[in-house]
């Protein structure tokens, strides 16, 4: 198996938006064998109704200040942070999440989110939804780069995988019913493990069960 950088999941990450505005369904193809269900409506912002809407609504209201959310896909936290009067921005290595989350009026802008940054240091919030802790295949990576953008006494939101104990890293693609993608580099985080990276960091954390989902809140 040849696994490719982050870029080559960016592709098929592409992909699988252009699948479910068709209607197609997506999943998350693991190198285990595991493959999971792509909420893409979820990250369009489609199925916006009962629990998924309370959740983004209750993550948007955690955030009091300027807001980065890394991953942002076509950004409705972007969005429902701007309605809400929060300075947002999106950080997406997709050329068509950036420009889902322009055309709607949100800011967005495409890169790495290991690259430089606007803002380092003096952000109240950083945002890691969706499992984007895993960009990348390395959490504890991730994590540290999200210190390095937040202001002190700022957090960083990271919803967790509620399915897992511990860590899965490895390779996994995205797959379609008729096609799939390059094997990319990528995690899954467990509370468990989220709170020893936390204490690894060395910082505060909070942890909650928001409709189902869970977060932790790390300060800074």
């Amino acid at each position: 198996m040849t696994v490719a950088d982050e870029s080559s999941g960016t592709r098929y990450f592409d992909r699988a938006f252009s699948e479910g505005i068709a209607g197609e369904r997506t999943w998350l193809r693991q190198a285990n064998g595991t493959r999971d269900h792509l909420r893409v409506d979820r990250w369009l912002g489609t199925s916006l109704a009962g629990a998924d809407s309370e959740f983004d609504r209750q993550v948007a209201d955690k955030c009091r200040g300027p807001t980065v959310d890394l991953g942002c896909g076509p950004g409705r936290l972007v969005h429902r942070l701007i309605a809400n009067g929060i300075a947002a921005l999106g950080v997406d290595h997709s050329d068509q999440a950036v420009a889902m989350t322009r055309a709607q009026g949100g800011v967005a802008i495409r890169r790495c989110l290991f690259d430089r940054l606007p803002g380092e240091g003096r952000w109240r919030h950083v945002l890691l939804l969706d499992g984007n802790i895993g960009i990348g295949g390395d959490p504890d990576r991730v994590a540290r780069r999200a210190c390095e953008l937040v202001a002190a006494g700022g957090s960083i939101i990271v919803e967790i995988d509620s399915g897992l104990t511990g860590l899965w890293r490895g390779a996994a693609r995205v797959e379609t019913s008729t096609t799939h993608g390059e094997w990319f580099p990528w995690a899954r985080v467990g509370i468990d493990y989220a709170t020893e990276l936390a204490d690894k960091i060395g910082l505060k954390h909070h942890h909650e069960k928001i409709c189902g989902r869970e977060l932790m809140e790390i300060t800074r």
